[in-house]
């Protein structure tokens, strides 16, 4: 068995693993917090307004172990959590926050991984965040880094012991030296949950900040529900809620509007909008749900409107 070096364990201690949750399936973020809490100096998770008595046992369960749970009384999205556990992770000595979703499952050397690369770029230049390349666990596909580029994003893998400068990383696996949000400032918590992490890593680069993905840190992570569009049409594609495709559209149309958001990705990203609407009203199922919020979406998003989903 091989011992961590004391700068291996001190850089642990100080990165504090932040995991935002809602409605959680109880066995999974067993298994997320199992993953993580040897490679960190605290985890602390935020919950929003999850409901459940099994959930208040597990949670009240957690806390006696030395997890720091904060229970909010009411869904304040993702913006707000990461946030909020930021400014904790601060207030408890932390440089380092590692920002984590309830079902993404970090391998045992992720953290090192990270901190290490982190720790070398940032003596090269500026570095907002780095993050690790994640699979999905479901189907085993490795997802790739991306470079904003029209008419096509470009899609980087990468490859063992390599370091991928890329224009945003996901907010699941990223480590985030606390120091960097003096400048660029936390996250939009406006935009309540979708598309947080693309608009704050545009700001940090608008900022001259450089994001960089690690191949050597590997995570497990789900996107989506993913199911097969239909009987006759042997595709699957990843599917969200009609509450969550109306922060999709609205969002979206809040970024083609700030300065800090490259034209580029709005000129990419408009087609996309466009196909991802026609293909959800025509071949998903409620359509008449999702064409609703996915219509509404897009008028609060002209609109100028963020905020939690007006009921």
């Amino acid at each position: 068995m091989t011992t961590a070096s004391p700068a291996a364990a001190s850089q642990r201690i100080d990165v504090c693993a932040a995991i935002v949750t809602y409605q959680p399936q109880i066995d999974l973020l067993e298994r997320v917090i199992a993953s993580v809490k040897d490679q960190v100096g605290r985890v602390q998770i935020f919950d929003n307004a999850s409901t459940g008595e099994p959930l208040d046992a597990f949670f009240e369960r957690l806390r006696g172990q030395g997890i720091e749970v904060f229970r909010s009384e009411r869904n304040v999205g993702l913006g707000c959590a990461i946030n909020h556990a930021a400014r904790a992770a601060r207030m408890a000595g932390f440089g380092r926050v590692l920002l984590m979703d309830q079902d993404s499952i970090v391998d045992a050397d992720m953290v090192a991984v990270l901190m290490h690369h982190l720790q070398a770029l940032r003596e090269q230049g500026p570095v907002a965040a780095v993050g690790p390349q994640f699979r999905d666990e479901r189907t085993g596909e490795v997802a790739p880094f991306v470079q904003i580029a029209f008419p096509m994003n470009r899609k980087l893998y990468g490859g063992p012991g390599q370091v991928v400068d890329c224009d945003f990383l996901i907010t699941s696996g990223t480590l985030l030296p606390l120091d960097v949000l003096d400048t660029v400032g936390g996250m939009d918590e406006g935009l309540f949950i979708d598309n947080v992490d693309i608009e704050w890593s545009a700001r940090a680069r608008h900022r001259g900040y450089r994001l960089y993905g690690i191949c050597d840190a590997r995570m497990q992570h789900r996107i989506g529900e993913l199911v097969q569009v239909s009987r006759l049409i042997p595709y699957r594609t990843v599917v969200h809620s009609p509450t969550r495709l109306y922060y999709m559209m609205r969002n979206r149309v809040l970024l083609y509007r700030r300065v800090e958001v490259p034209r580029r990705w709005m000129a990419q990203d408009l087609p996309r909008l466009v196909l991802k609407f026609v293909g959800t009203a025509v071949l998903l199922k409620p359509r008449l749900a999702y064409l609703r919020a996915m219509l509404r979406g897009l008028r609060d998003g002209l609109r100028g409107r963020d905020g939690v989903m007006p009921s």
